[in-house]
């Protein structure tokens, strides 16, 4: 939101989100969007709305899905896990600092971690 003299004078995202209530929803999305690109149109300002099921799948999960899914949800854990053991943070603290400036180095411990978790997944499950 951009606020001037005069009130606001832009306004961008989600005005209003549905309530879900009782198990379904009451009321529906109101959506601002405010176009930056430089033209000569004067009306750079947009309001839209949608129903409160715009967002809702109305298909099933792929095999694809279902299996990016599981292996985000164990590697996020494993993430987790190791985060908290004891026995391995000095060891991943000193393999992160040397390997963090290197070209093509991971810049964030937590990163660090999802990249080694991610590939110990990827080899215990397709190889």
């Amino acid at each position: 939101m951009t606020v001037g003299v005069a009130g606001i004078e832009t306004i961008s995202g989600a005005l209003k989100r549905p309530k879900k209530q009782d198990g379904h929803n009451h009321g529906n999305y109101l959506v601002a969007t405010h176009r930056k690109a430089a033209t000569t149109n004067p009306n750079c300002q947009r309001v839209y709305a949608f129903g409160a099921e715009r967002y809702k799948r109305n298909t099933p999960l792929s095999t694809d899905e279902t299996r990016i899914r599981n292996r985000f949800s164990a590697v996020a854990a494993a993430v987790a896990a190791r985060a908290k053991d004891l026995m391995k943070i000095s060891a991943d603290q000193a393999a992160f600092a040397a390997q963090k400036d290197q070209p093509g180095g991971v810049k964030t411990m937590k990163a660090y971690l999802w990249s080694l978790e991610k590939a110990a997944y990827d080899a215990e499950h397709q190889g």
